[in-house]
């Protein structure tokens, strides 16, 4: 696809990081895939993220990995951008990733700081310049500390803005104040890598988010930023209030993968929750949760997955774009 041409939302506002679905013997099931990433678009989703963490990207396979890039390509790319994970702590690993989902048409990558290996700071800059000199692919960076050990230094990301291919951030620090100043210095687009942030980023200039929970809010996150970006901050709080509930229930206990393909199987858009281990699918109590917590945010109804609310959300964020 085209990408967006605004440089300020090089892939978008609002993206899921999608999981990859499986059938019972734990197989990746492109069918399951591209009906989630069609759904995902349908609800205002400008762009889909695959093979991130939350798509289990340490447990899946090459073969694996170009097939499903390459599967929701052909079934979303002319709507929405497809971004690939091309993350791993061995770098030359990450540049075959790269070259890999370029040769299966994504459009772009999401590339994290290498992780346990904790490298320096002048090991980031050469990691993320390397995988970005790989392809002609438009980078998005992710710094999450929480995961990796190291955080991107404000001097680094400073000198890899420098590079013409890498043109964004995925922020999961939760320091929104210096998100504020590196936006300012270094022109990258600044997507929140945390659901509950979104309002917090855009308020500082954030591009958008980069999402667990818009598997199941995406079109709620669409119409806030629409109304945000219309001036209408007070709408934009009050459509964001209403995806609190599922934004605990997907990411409160940090297993976002498997609280997610629980939601979607929920929703009637998947037929099992499998994880490959060492995730394990979502207890009978957790999904019992969860789907309380779907009904009372109104997006379970008498057991149909058909929500007008929601859908009436992503005709206007559509409508607004």
């Amino acid at each position: 696809m085209v990408l967006p041409t605004d440089p300020a939302r090089p892939f978008g506002a609002v993206l899921t990081a999608m999981v990859t679905p499986m059938t019972p013997d734990g197989a990746v099931d492109l069918k399951a895939a591209v009906k989630l990433a069609k759904k995902l678009v349908d609800d205002g989703n400008d762009g889909i993220v695959l093979s991130g963490t939350t798509g289990e990207s340490p447990v899946t396979h090459t073969p694996e990995k170009e097939e499903l890039v390459a599967a929701v390509v052909e079934a979303v790319g002319d709507r929405a951008a497809v971004v690939a994970g091309a993350g791993s702590n061995d770098t030359v690993h990450a540049i075959r990733m790269a070259e890999q989902a370029a040769e299966s048409g994504a459009d772009g990558l999401l590339v994290v700081s290498p992780y346990y290996s904790r490298p320096s700071q002048e090991g980031l800059f050469q990691h993320f310049v390397a995988v970005a000199d790989a392809t002609d692919l438009p980078v998005m960076l992710y710094d999450v500390p929480g995961r990796t050990v190291v955080r991107i230094a404000p001097d680094t990301f400073r000198r890899l803005a420098q590079h013409p291919r890498i043109v964004a951030n995925k922020d999961a620090t939760g320091d929104v104040y210096a998100a504020s100043k590196l936006i300012g210095e270094t022109g990258l687009a600044w997507y929140s890598g945390d659901d509950g942030l979104l309002l917090p980023f855009l308020s500082v200039g954030g591009a958008g988010i980069v999402s667990v929970s818009a598997h199941v809010v995406g079109a709620h996150f669409a119409e806030t930023v629409r109304r945000f970006d219309a001036g209408d901050l007070a709408g934009a709080i009050e459509v964001f209030r209403t995806t609190t509930g599922v934004i605990d229930a997907l990411n409160g206990a940090g297993a976002q993968a498997v609280m997610a393909k629980a939601a979607v199987e929920l929703l009637g858009v998947t037929d099992n929750r499998f994880l490959r281990l060492p995730n394990v699918a979502a207890t009978d109590d957790e999904v019992a949760a969860l789907r309380a917590v779907l009904a009372q945010a109104g997006l379970l109804r008498d057991g149909d997955a058909h929500q007008p609310e929601v859908n009436e959300l992503a005709q206007a964020s559509s409508a607004g774009h």
